[in-house]
């Protein structure tokens, strides 16, 4: 729905955006434009961090509010260090089971498709990663916690696990995305300042440089025969480029974002942000990844 907002209202065909949000959620939801779609798949591997307001005793078939309540039972009993320990628990590398309602597909159709029309699909628990879970309040029977986490993590799931591990169920009552790498919950915009940002022409004050969302590459600078040859599609040796490094941006990335170390992104001399690069280990050579600076056409 706010894909469709932004290309109506902006005119332009390519539109996404990065990492979807359940229909009762709210928060950030990163949306990018024109060439800036190209840089999807890096949002979507970055981390998020929620505040999910759980409820304890109620289970319900989505594992959120919406859904239908399978169970009931009395979470009085639960104690603050029962619940300190089950949150404790989920920390970590951890395998997770996706919720039958969910966006995921099997056999090319989504499984919350499948699950309303009676369908029995058995899930498979997949690696995530909860990098922080912190208690915030716990007022019975109702707990908000803060959850830093990699792709892929269902708070849904989540909720639902932490209320078979008490023993008393659970459902996910309210989730907000309050951060989705970079971006921040405290600079988004609501749909009805983007809608009077199009009708007043200032929206693109609201727009961030595609090579903000890729700070976790290193940043080289090439020559002119280098950027050439990137913008030509072909490989090359950076011995040089790399003598010439942006010294601010040779720090590791983040665990859970290893597969980014053999990527770099590529400026010219001037500054123009070129593309991203990756290196292949085979031959020691870097190659074009995705371009964004096109090269002049030749004028006689």
């Amino acid at each position: 729905g706010v894909v469709a907002l932004v290309r109506r209202l902006s005119g332009e065909r390519r539109v996404g955006h990065a990492g979807t949000l359940d229909p009762a959620a709210t928060g950030v939801l990163p949306v990018c434009l024109g060439q800036g779609t190209r840089v999807i798949e890096f949002l979507v591997d970055t981390t998020k961090t929620y505040r999910a307001e759980i409820e304890l005793g109620v289970d319900t078939d989505t594992y959120d509010a919406s859904g239908k309540v399978t169970h009931q039972s009395d979470p009085s009993g639960i104690s603050r260090a029962q619940l300190d320990s089950a949150l404790a628990s989920f920390c970590g590398q951890i395998q997770q089971v996706p919720p039958l309602y969910s966006a995921l597909k099997h056999q090319g159709k989504p499984l919350y498709q499948l699950a309303r029309a009676g369908i029995a699909v058995e899930l498979k628990s997949r690696p995530v990663s909860i990098h922080k879970l912190e208690l915030i309040d716990w007022q019975s029977p109702l707990v908000t916690i803060e959850v830093v986490c990699s792709k892929g993590t269902y708070i849904r799931s989540l909720a639902h696990d932490l209320g078979q591990m008490l023993g008393c169920g659970a459902h996910l009552k309210n989730l907000i995305r309050l951060r989705c790498g970079l971006f921040d919950i405290n600079d988004a915009v609501s749909l009805p300042q983007l809608e009077d940002a199009f009708r007043h022409g200032y929206w693109q004050q609201f727009l961030y440089p595609i090579d903000s969302v890729l700070t976790d590459l290193m940043a080289i600078v090439v020559s002119d025969d280098e950027a050439s040859k990137i913008q030509n599609g072909r490989s090359l040796i950076l011995e040089s480029a790399l003598g010439k490094a942006v010294s601010d941006n040779l720090q590791p990335p983040i665990s859970d974002k290893a597969p980014l170390q053999n990527r770099c992104r590529a400026y010219t001399l001037d500054g123009s942000f070129l593309g991203v690069l990756r290196f292949d280990t085979e031959d020691g050579q870097w190659y074009p990844q995705k371009v964004f600076l096109q090269p002049y056409p030749d004028v006689e």
